[in-house]
């Protein structure tokens, strides 16, 4: 590993900074959904601070609002783990880290393996990965697409896995995945990953609002948008209806009901929109009903079921594998325990012979899963087809690497690291409550109340918010 220190003076982890960071975005629904009607897009944001006073390991759980401010106490509660291990150690086995983090009992207890404090081990381990590719000059693509099979296998957490995956097994996939990988590197910089785009799709938006984004999606070069449902059948009717005239009838269009459904109405409500052709209907039911999923992809049939943005783990997604109780897999970089855990779902699908289209959207999370994608299609799979990254265009522009996309293609990033890093700016007009926007929310609120009016920008009404 590449690094300024010297062998007398060891770089270490100086400091853990936390941040409670949230926008705005339920003034403009944007976000919204028949399950979140309100979301406050959201980041419980660290910053791995160093001895060596250069580079910096960025990372984040993604939350809506309220709760925010617990997911950063989770990511308190890590800080004596992390503050004094060396730098170089850290970076050469990020997964020293994640296995001292999931093996603290009396933390492991809230879980284990899953919720708050399983999404706080998920934002310290990526903000180390972030730093390890920034230390070798890397995106973190390219970083672990450049690693060595034998040390990517020995990232992963091989435990509960083994009666689906084992070492021998995914040590073998990488191999054979890594053939051919500077070819596909080299396509992958002239072309870039597919994306798909829910921008069009929020519950909330008017059908004029609808149609003229997925008019407009169509004409970026996309080929795949969706919609989310499962509110009230009618409408979802109605804007179907409109989402089809707009796009096409070849044109592939997805449907997100966040959860909002039991198995059967998930069955019922899915036959009743697939006049409109619908790719594949996600998040049917609860994300845990591993066996209700496997039903409703035989009930909907050929509709194809997705799901895996709250799913807790590598454990869970083993089984809707083993169930086969899924047509695509939609890991996020920031539900499980970062990278690591990561690279087990990533093994994971590639031994089932799933498609991976990862959930993104949100703060950050465009930026964070490109590379887990990218790194999938240079040294694993070896094929986007029928692969595709969400893609929400919202709040990149707080980043310093921000997501481009360019004919519906996520281009690869350059810059070295996990595109994880915010701008200091945003940080400080952000950061809730005391941030310069929520202090002059706030500030607002109380001038006008009692007097009988509503304060501009009150979570729910149409006005502009510079986010």
């Amino acid at each position: 590993m590449k690094g300024t220190e010297s062998s007398a003076t060891p770089a270490r982890i100086a400091a853990v900074d936390t941040y409670d960071i949230r926008f705005p975005t339920s003034r403009e629904l944007d976000g919204s959904d028949a399950m979140n009607p309100d979301p406050d897009y959201s980041a419980a944001y660290v910053v791995l601070r160093t001895t060596e006073g250069g580079h910096e390991g960025h990372g984040f759980a993604f939350t809506i609002g309220r709760g925010n401010d617990v997911q950063v106490a989770a990511i308190d509660a890590l800080r004596a783990y992390v503050v004094g291990r060396p730098v170089a150690e850290l970076c050469a086995d990020p997964g020293s880290l994640y296995h001292a983090l999931i093996g603290d009992s009396q933390l492991r207890w809230l879980g284990p393996e899953k919720g708050v404090m399983h999404m706080a081990i998920g934002a310290v381990v990526n903000a180390v990965w972030d730093l390890a590719a920034k230390r070798e000059g890397k995106p973190l693509w390219r970083f672990l697409a450049d690693a060595d099979p034998a040390w990517l296998v020995s990232q992963v957490d091989f435990r509960y896995l083994t009666d689906a995956l084992t070492p021998d097994e995914a040590l073998e996939l990488l191999r054979r995945g890594g053939r051919g990988a500077d070819d596909r590197a080299a396509e992958l910089l002239r072309r870039g990953y597919p994306a798909y785009t829910t921008s069009p799709g929020w519950l909330g938006y008017s059908d004029e609002k609808l149609t003229r984004l997925a008019e407009q999606a169509v004409a970026e070069g996309f080929t795949q948008i969706k919609l989310k449902v499962g509110a009230d059948l009618e409408d979802d009717i109605r804007r179907c209806r409109a989402a089809r005239e707009a796009v096409g009838p070849d044109f592939r269009m997805a449907l997100d009901a966040n959860q909002r459904w039991g198995v059967d109405e998930a069955v019922a409500w899915t036959r009743a929109l697939a006049e409109f052709d619908p790719y594949w209907i996600e998040e049917p039911t609860s994300p845990d009903d591993i066996l209700g999923h496997a039903a409703v992809r035989r009930g909907v049939h050929p509709v194809k079921v997705a799901t895996g943005e709250h799913v807790h783990n590598r454990v869970v997604f083993k089984q809707l594998l083993q169930a086969g109780a899924i047509d695509v897999l939609q890991l996020d970089s920031a539900r499980v325990a970062g990278v690591n855990e990561n690279l087990a779902v990533l093994l994971l699908a590639a031994k089932f012979g799933v498609p991976v289209c990862p959930h993104a959207g949100g703060v950050g999370l465009c930026e964070l899963v490109q590379h887990l994608s990218m790194f999938d299609y240079v040294a694993l799979t070896g094929t986007t087809e029928d692969r595709v990254i969400e893609y929400v265009d919202h709040l990149h522009q707080h980043f310093l690497d921000p997501v481009v996309i360019a004919d519906g293609h996520y281009r690869p990033p350059a810059a070295p690291g996990f595109s994880a890093a915010m701008k200091q700016a945003s940080i400080d007009t952000y950061t809730y409550p005391h941030g310069t926007f929520w202090a002059a929310d706030a500030a607002q609120a109380a001038a006008t109340a009692g007097t009988g009016t509503t304060a501009a920008g009150a979570p729910g009404q149409d006005t502009e918010v510079p986010v």
